[in-house]
């Protein structure tokens, strides 16, 4: 945005010339629909979506997807401005306070959006309040692997292990809170075991332990999983969504696996500031929704484990609204809490 300010500077001020003009030849009623002409050219420079976690993680994956997508629908570049820490929440302070024009965009997740609220004793923003919901974009499984070496390859034969040796099963996580970790605690409620959380900085360093086997399971996002499922170096469980995955068609869900009534997905969704103009979100859902059902967008989205769903900036927001009500009970009884 910043490469622009000499062109857009050079533009307010011919703007406010011709503005100056058009009031004098033909009165006032022209300026008011000035605003509305300029919405309707959007967009006219760069767009900036920003990611709340490191690259190479599910959150970025999916943002450089969309936002290569968005580049040709939009005709103008789309950029990925990566801004990880506190559980997403840096970033979303950063987009919160943006420019509500829709040059300024904000990759939310379930985290974001439904967790860190109840999570986070001071939250430097209000996921409700000071944001815009445009779309879902993807809906991720959660699935539960394991070390090969681990002793068990079903719900069951897991649920009876933990019970024979409580507290000796460790599960990792991406950290405190996180979707990843959440899955477990839920798991723990249902299935009345006793597991040890071992929180790590980022899905990456707790998959690397998982492989060495120094941890026992993880609920990991499934785009960072699957590789290693297939490869044959992590062993699938099972998925935590209500469906399977038509990615791992032969992975049960947990549910039927042994744990009815288990549902918990990672979910990651388009907003904008909470001030953009109602004419520019409704052009960004739009073209959110259009590049996502092109197939070669969701190939590549699918690809990583990941299953593309649209809605209504409404339809959204309502969905946040559930979430939010859902996770807070896990958080609370999960005991977690952030500073």
């Amino acid at each position: 945005m910043s490469h622009s300010s000499d062109f857009t500077n050079a533009s307010r001020r011919r703007f406010s010339l011709g503005a100056l003009a058009s009031a004098s030849l033909m009165g006032a009623g022209l300026l008011a629909a000035v605003p509305a002409a300029a919405q309707a050219a959007y967009p006219t420079k760069t767009i900036t979506i920003v990611v709340p976690f490191a690259a190479g993680g599910t959150t970025d994956i999916l943002a450089r997807i969309l936002g290569q997508a968005l580049t040709a629908e939009l005709g103008q570049t789309v950029i990925v401005d990566n801004r990880a820490g506190a559980g997403g929440n840096i970033g979303g302070q950063a987009a919160s306070r943006a420019a509500a024009d829709g040059y300024t965009l904000f990759m939310g997740t379930v985290g974001t959006h439904a967790i860190n609220a109840s999570l986070y004793k001071k939250m430097p923003f209000d996921p409700i309040k000071d944001f815009a919901p445009l779309t879902r974009v993807a809906n991720v499984p959660n699935l539960l692997v394991a070390n090969p070496a681990q002793p068990f390859k079903t719900v069951k034969e897991l649920i009876a292990y933990a019970k024979a040796n409580p507290g000796q099963l460790n599960f990792a996580s991406s950290g405190n809170g996180s979707s990843i970790h959440l899955s477990g605690e839920l798991f723990k409620s249902m299935a009345k075991v006793d597991m040890q959380h071992v929180p790590y900085k980022g899905s990456a360093p707790a998959v690397t332990d998982l492989l060495g086997n120094q941890v026992g399971i993880m609920f990991d996002n499934m785009p960072s999983a699957i590789q290693h499922v297939r490869s044959g170096k992590l062993r699938a469980i099972a998925v935590t969504t209500a469906k399977r995955s038509p990615e791992l068609p032969d992975v049960p869900t947990i549910a039927e696996a042994g744990v009815p009534g288990y549902e918990a997905t990672s979910w990651f969704g388009m907003f904008a500031p909470a001030a953009t103009p109602p004419a520019v979100i409704t052009r960004l859902n739009t073209a959110i929704v259009k590049v996502l059902a092109k197939p070669d967008v969701k190939k590549q989205i699918s690809d990583q484990g990941a299953e593309v769903y649209t809605e209504t900036p409404q339809q959204f927001a309502a969905f946040i609204q559930k979430e939010s009500a859902k996770w807070s009970k896990v958080v609370k009884d999960s005991g977690a809490s952030m500073d």
